[in-house]
C-alpha cells in the first residue's frame, strides 16, 4: 500500500493474528463456558431469553426461523443464538467482574465491546467511514485537478503518466475501507474474507504503484514486466485465502513482506528525490510509526467502545488526507515539468 496503508497493513494483520487465538481469559474461564452452554439450551441469559434459541425435539426454532423474529434493523446482522448467548454473558460476567475490582479480559480473542444497534465496533465502523469519506474526497480533489484546473493534451488526457494508477488506487482505497466497516460490523466468515481480500489487494497494487512511481516507470512493456508478477502472485494468495485455506499466519507474513518493501520503496524515493513535497512523505511515515505504538499498547475499550485500535483508525485519517495531498503535489510537479520540457 501507499505510505498510510502501509501502517494499516501491518497493524491489521497483528490483529488478525491475535483475532484467531482459540482461547482468551475471558472464553477460557469455566463460568462463562457453562453459562453459554446453558443458554444455548435454554436461550436465556439470567432473566433475558432470546425467541431463536427456542427449539423444538427435532432441532427447529419453535416461532420460525430466528432471524424473523428479530427488529428488521437487526435481520440483516445473522445475530444467531450462540453469538446472543456469548454476548450478553460476556457483558453480564464483565460487570460482575469490575465489581469485583478487575479489568476487561479478552473473549474469543477480542475485547468485551458494547453493541449499537446490532454493531459490534461502532466506533472502529465510524472511523473506518470516514477513512473511506477521506479516500473518496482526495480522489476527487485529484480527478478534478487532472481534468479541470491542469493543461490537458489534444485527446483530452492528462500530461500526468500515473494518472491512471492512481485513480485504481483510489477505487481500491475505497473498496478496503468499506469492507472493513462491514467487518468491524460483523465479523461472520464472508465479511471476514471480503475485508482480508479487499486489504491484500490494496496492498498488493499499492506495492506495484509504489514500484512504478518510484523508479519513474513509464514504458508500458516495463510496466507489463513489474506488474505481471506481482499480480499473479496477489491473485493467488487471495485465491488460497478464500478457497483453500485462511492461514492467519501466512497472511500476516505475506502483507507486512510487501507493507515493509513498499515502505522502503517510499522512504528512499523521499530521500533522494527533489521533490517539492517529499516532506509530505517523511511526515506520514513518522506520523504513521507514532500511530503504530496504539496498537502495540492494545488497551482494552474505554466504556466499551474506543480501543487502541479505534484510535489509531482515527490516526489513519489525516494521513490519507496528507497522502493525497502529496499526489495532487506530485500531479502538479510531474505536468509543469513535462510542459517545460514540450516548450
Amino acid at each position: 500500500m501507499m505510505l498510510p496503508h502501509f501502517w494499516i497493513a501491518l497493524l491489521v494483520v497483528f490483529s488478525w493474528n491475535v483475532g484467531v487465538l482459540n482461547a482468551s481469559a475471558g472464553d477460557a474461564d469455566p463460568r462463562y463456558r457453562v453459562c453459554v452452554k446453558g443458554c444455548e439450551e435454554t436461550g436465556c441469559v439470567g432473566e433475558r431469553c432470546f425467541p431463536h434459541c427456542k427449539f423444538s425435539s427435532n432441532g427447529v426454532s419453535v416461532d420460525g426461523p430466528w432471524y424473523m423474529q428479530e427488529p428488521l434493523y437487526l435481520r440483516w446482522k445473522q445475530w444467531d443464538c450462540q453469538s446472543d448467548c456469548r454476548y450478553h454473558f460476556m457483558i453480564d460476567r464483565e460487570k460482575e467482574r469490575e465489581a469485583l475490582g478487575y479489568g476487561p479480559v479478552k473473549y474469543h480473542g477480542k475485547w468485551p465491546f458494547k453493541r449499537v444497534y446490532g454493531i459490534q465496533e461502532p466506533v472502529s465502523v465510524v472511523f473506518s467511514a470516514l477513512n473511506l469519506a477521506m479516500h473518496f474526497h482526495g480522489w476527487l480533489s485529484f480527478f478534478i485537478l487532472l481534468y479541470y484546473k491542469l493543461p490537458l493534451k489534444e485527446n483530452k488526457k492528462a500530461y500526468y503518466e500515473f494518472a491512471s494508477l492512481w485513480h485504481i488506487y483510489g477505487l481500491l482505497s475505497m473498496n478496503s475501507w468499506f469492507w472493513s466497516a462491514v467487518f468491524h460490523s460483523r465479523d461472520v466468515d464472508l465479511t471476514e474474507k471480503l475485508d482480508y481480500s479487499s486489504a491484500v489487494a490494496l496492498l498488493g497494487y499499492s506495492l506495484i504503484l509504489a514500484i512504478l512511481r518510484s523508479f519513474n516507470v513509464r514504458d508500458e512493456a516495463s510496466r507489463v514486466m513489474v506488474t505481471a508478477p506481482l499480480l499473479a502472485f496477489v491473485t493467488t494468495h487471495m485465491l488460497f485465502l478464500n478457497f483453500y485455506k485462511l492461514d492467519y499466519g501466512w497472511n500476516m507474513i505475506v502483507c507486512v513482506i510487501m507493507a515493509v518493501a513498499q515502505l522502503l520503496i517510499w522512504a528512499i524515493f523521499a530521500g533522494v528525490t527533489r521533490h517539492p513535497s517529499r516532506w509530505k512523505l517523511w511526515l506520514v511515515v513518522v506520523a504513521g510509526g507514532l500511530a503504530m505504538l496504539l496498537e502495540i499498547y492494545d488497551f482494552p475499550p474505554y466504556q466499551g467502545f474506543v480501543d487502541a485500535h479505534a484510535l489509531w483508525h482515527a490516526t489513519t485519517i489525516p494521513l490519507t488526507y496528507i497522502w493525497w495531498s502529496f499526489i495532487r503535489d506530485d500531479a502538479e510537479f510531474r505536468t509543469t515539468n513535462l510542459l517545460k520540457k514540450a516548450k
